[in-house]
C-alpha cells in the first residue's frame, strides 16, 4: 500500500503547471489542510493505512471504536459524517486519541525517496525527509532560489507597471507566451505559497463583484419550450438521470443530473431541475416514473423535448415582465358557502421565493373544486378587502373563517400566451403546433402513494455448487459508492451459473446476507470479498429482497411505448429511481448538509410534498435548486433528494405550510438530513 516513487512525477516537472502550493516538509505540492504527501519505497502494512486517503498514517489517531485515522482526514470526515468511517457507529472528534509512540515509530521509519528525482536520487526514513529537504537536498535549495526569484521579479514587474514600464524581466525557467498585441505573458503570475480558503459552504462568502454564476444557454424561465435533439446514434443514450412522475409529490419527469460528454451535455440547453412534459408525441407530464423513462429510452435519431424551467426565485413577473414573459392577470372570485362552517377545500401555502400567499391544492370535490376558477400556484392578493400581498396562510384562515357565507378573493395568476405560441421553438420562430391544453403539467386529484407503486418481498434462498464453482451474477452499489450510499443489488446473473441453475436471484435483487453474514453496511469492495470468500463454501445462503415497481395497465389515452430489448445480461443495468424509494427504511442511508448564508436570502431550493389531508403523507423532495444560491454554490443537493429532518427535527408527518417556515426563519446556518438516491438513466 502506498505511491512508489514510479507512480509520482517530480516536483519540478509539475509544480510551474499547477496552482497547489508547494510544501518544503515533503516537497511536494498540495493546500495546507490537506496531507503531506510522500513517495514510498516498499509496499506499507495495511494495519498501517488510513482507510479513508488509503495513504499510510500521518498524524494518526484513535477512534474510541478501535480504528486509526489521519488527523485531518478524520477531521474533515467528521465535518459532514457524525459516524466512524468503518464501523459507523456514533463518534464525535474530541472523543479521539493520539495513537501509541511505537505506531509513530513504524510510521516515521517508513523510507522514502526524494521528490526531486532528476537531480537527487536519495532514500531515508520519513522522519529525516523534512531536513534533508531544508539542508542537503541540491533540488530543493533550486528550488527555494528559483521561487525567491520569481517573488522578487513579480514585485519588481508591479512596481514597474505602476510607473507605465511594460517590460516585464522573466525567470529562465519560465516559458513565456506572446499574445498577439506584442505583449509578454506568462501563467505564472500565481504566488506559489497560497492558501485555499477553507470555507465549508463557499456560498457563505459574497461575491464582491455580483453574480458570476455561469448562465444557462437561451431556454426561457417560467415557459414551456420545445428544443430537437438530434443523435447520429439513434441508440447513444442521453447521458441524464430522471426523478419524478406522478407516484410522487414531483408529479412531472425532473433531470436531476446531466452527465458530462452526454449528448444532453453537448447540446447545452438542458440543466438539472428542467422537467420534461413531452417527448415527441408522448406526453409524459403526469405519467409514472418507468412508463416516462421507457419514452426517453425509445431509440430515435432526432428528440423533441417540450420542457420547463421553472422561474428563478425572486424573478416572479410584477407589472412589466422582463423578457417578454407573460402578464399577471388579476381577476376576483367570490364563493357562496352553504353555510358559515362549510369549508372551501383550499390548501394555503407560503413559498421561499417570494412573500404572499399561494394556492397549494384543491381539495376533491370541495367547494373551489367545483366552482372551477381557482387552480394551484394561484396568488392570493386579497380576501374581503383585506390585503395578503405580505400575508401569510395562518391570517388567510382566519379571515375566511370569519368571513361568513360570502368570501370574496383576488387572485393573481401569470397570463397565458395567446394559443399556438405556448410552446415555442428554442433560438427559432415559434412554429410549434403542440398547444396548452395538451400539457396539462398541475397536480392532478388523484395521487397515487408510493405504497401502492413498489413491493418488497425477502427472500431466504440455499444453493448447492461445485468447489471451484462461482456464484455467477454481478453486483453493484455500497456504503460510499459514486453513485451514493447505496445497498448491494445485483446487476446481472450469468447463465452457466450456480445461481442461473436455481433461478430465483434475479436481476434488481437486494443482497442482505450471506451465510450469515450481513451485507448491509459494506463499501463494495467489502461485500464483493464477502461474496467471493462465502463462495468458497460448498452450500450457500442468501438473504435477498426482491423490489418489484407495480405498473398501471395505462397512461391515460396514450399507448405505452414498446419497451426497448435489454440483455439481461447486461452488467452495467442500473434500477429505476422509484425502486429505490419502495426500500424499507432499514436499507435508507441518511447524511447531513449545512447550507450557511450570510445574508437573508433565499437558501436555493424548493420542496413538494408533506402531510396533506387529501394525499395522506407524503416524503419532502427537493424539486428544484436554484442557479447563484447557497444550496447551488454547496453542490450537495440534487433534485430528487428526500428531507427527512432540519436541524434534527423529523419532517414526518410535518405538513408543507409547516415546513416551508421553519426553513425561511433559519438565518445564517440550517441542517438538513437527507436521504439521496440516484435517478434512472436514460
Amino acid at each position: 500500500m502506498g505511491t512508489t516513487s514510479d507512480e509520482m512525477g517530480s516536483v519540478e516537472q509539475t509544480s510551474s503547471s499547477s496552482f497547489n502550493p508547494l510544501c518544503f516538509e515533503c516537497g511536494q505540492q498540495h493546500w495546507t489542510r490537506e496531507n503531506h504527501l510522500y513517495n514510498y519505497q516498499d509496499e506499507v502494512d495495511d494495519d498501517l493505512v488510513c482507510h479513508i486517503c488509503l495513504q499510510p498514517l500521518l498524524q494518526p489517531l484513535d477512534t474510541p471504536c478501535g480504528h486509526t485515522f489521519c488527523c485531518k482526514c478524520l477531521r474533515n470526515f467528521l465535518q459532514e459524517k457524525d459516524f466512524c468511517p468503518l464501523d459507523r457507529k456514533r463518534l464525535h472528534f474530541k472523543s479521539c486519541k493520539k495513537s501509541s509512540i511505537l505506531v509513530h515509530k513504524l510510521l516515521d521509519k517508513l523510507l522514502v525517496s526524494c521528490p526531486f528525482s532528476s537531480v537527487c536520487h536519495d532514500v531515508m526514513q520519513r522522519c529525516d525527509l523534512e531536513g534533508h529537504l531544508k539542508n542537503r537536498c541540491p533540488g530543493a535549495s533550486h528550488r527555494r532560489a528559483a521561487l525567491e526569484k520569481r517573488k522578487t521579479s513579480k514585485t519588481q514587474m508591479e512596481i514597474e507597471n505602476e510607473n507605465g514600464t511594460t517590460v516585464i524581466d522573466l525567470p529562465a525557467a519560465l516559458s513565456p507566451e506572446t499574445d498577439c498585441s506584442g505583449r509578454t505573458l506568462t501563467s505564472a503570475t500565481l504566488p506559489s505559497w497560497m492558501e485555499e480558503p477553507g470555507l465549508d459552504n463557499p456560498a457563505f462568502e459574497e461575491s464582491p463583484a455580483g453574480d458570476t454564476t455561469p448562465q444557462p444557454l437561451s431556454l426561457p424561465e417560467g415557459e414551456i419550450t420545445t428544443i430537437e435533439i438530434h443523435r447520429s446514434n439513434p441508440f447513444i443514450r442521453l447521458g441524464i438521470s430522471i426523478v419524478g412522475g406522478n407516484e410522487t409529490p414531483l408529479i412531472n419527469i425532473v433531470i436531476q443530473e446531466v452527465y458530462r460528454d452526454g449528448v444532453i451535455a453537448k447540446d447545452g440547453r438542458l440543466l438539472a431541475g428542467d422537467q420534461i412534459l413531452q417527448v415527441n408525441n408522448y406526453n409524459i407530464s403526469s405519467v409514472s416514473h418507468n412508463y416516462a423513462r421507457a419514452v426517453l429510452s425509445q431509440p430515435c435519431s432526432t428528440l423533441q423535448l417540450t420542457v420547463l424551467r421553472e422561474r428563478r426565485f425572486g424573478s416572479r413577473a410584477h407589472g412589466h415582465p422582463e423578457g417578454g414573459s407573460p402578464r399577471e392577470e388579476v381577476f376576483p372570485v367570490v364563493l357562496h358557502k352553504r353555510d358559515s362552517a362549510e369549508q372551501l377545500g383550499i390548501k394555503l401555502v407560503r413559498r421561499t421565493d417570494e412573500p404572499g400567499v399561494f394556492i397549494l391544492d384543491l381539495l376533491e370535490g370541495g367547494l373551489a373544486a367545483q366552482d372551477g376558477r381557482l387552480s394551484s400556484n394561484d396568488r392570493v392578493l386579497a380576501i374581503n378587502g383585506h390585503d395578503l400581498k405580505h400575508g401569510t396562510p395562518e391570517l388567510a384562515a382566519q379571515i375566511i373563517q370569519a368571513s361568513g357565507e360570502r368570501v370574496s378573493l383576488t387572485i393573481a395568476r401569470p397570463g397565458k400566451p395567446q394559443p399556438g405560441s405556448t410552446v415555442r421553438e428554442a433560438g427559432t420562430q415559434s412554429s410549434s403546433q403542440h398547444h396548452a391544453q395538451t400539457l396539462t403539467y398541475n397536480r392532478p386529484s388523484s395521487h397515487k402513494d408510493l405504497a401502492q407503486c413498489v413491493t418488497c418481498q425477502e427472500k431466504h434462498i440455499t444453493v448447492k455448487k461445485e468447489p471451484h464453482e462461482s456464484l455467477g451474477m454481478t453486483v453493484a452499489g455500497g456504503r460510499g459508492s459514486k453513485s451514493g450510499e447505496l445497498p448491494i443489488f445485483v446487476t446481472s446473473v450469468p447463465p452457466h451459473g450456480c445461481l442461473a441453475r436455481d433461478g430465483r436471484i434475479k436481476r434488481g435483487d437486494i443482497l442482505l446476507n450471506i451465510n450469515g453474514i450481513d451485507l448491509t453496511n459494506l463499501s463494495h469492495s467489502e461485500a464483493v470479498a464477502m461474496l467471493k470468500a462465502s463462495a468458497t463454501s460448498p452450500t450457500v445462503a442468501l438473504k435477498a429482497l426482491e423490489v418489484q415497481v407495480v405498473e398501471e395497465a395505462t397512461q391515460g389515452s396514450d399507448e405505452p411505448p414498446s419497451a426497448v430489448s435489454e440483455n439481461e445480461y447486461d452488467a452495467s443495468w442500473s434500477p429505476s429511481w422509484v425502486m429505490w424509494l419502495g426500500l424499507p427504511s432499514a436499507l435508507h442511508s441518511c447524511h447531513d448538509i449545512v447550507l450557511r448564508r450570510s445574508y437573508l436570502g433565499s437558501w436555493g431550493f424548493s420542496i413538494v410534498g408533506g402531510y396533506e389531508e387529501n394525499h395522506t403523507n407524503q416524503p419532502f423532495f427537493i424539486k428544484t435548486i436554484v442557479l447563484g444560491t447557497p444550496a447551488y454554490y454547496d453542490g450537495r443537493l440534487k433534485c430528487g433528494d428526500m428531507i427527512v429532518a432540519v436541524n434534527g427535527l423529523s419532517t414526518v408527518g410535518m405538513s408543507h405550510s409547516a415546513l416551508v417556515p421553519m426553513l425561511k426563519e433559519q438565518r445564517n446556518k440550517v441542517t438538513l438530513t437527507v436521504i439521496c438516491w440516484p435517478g434512472s438513466l436514460v
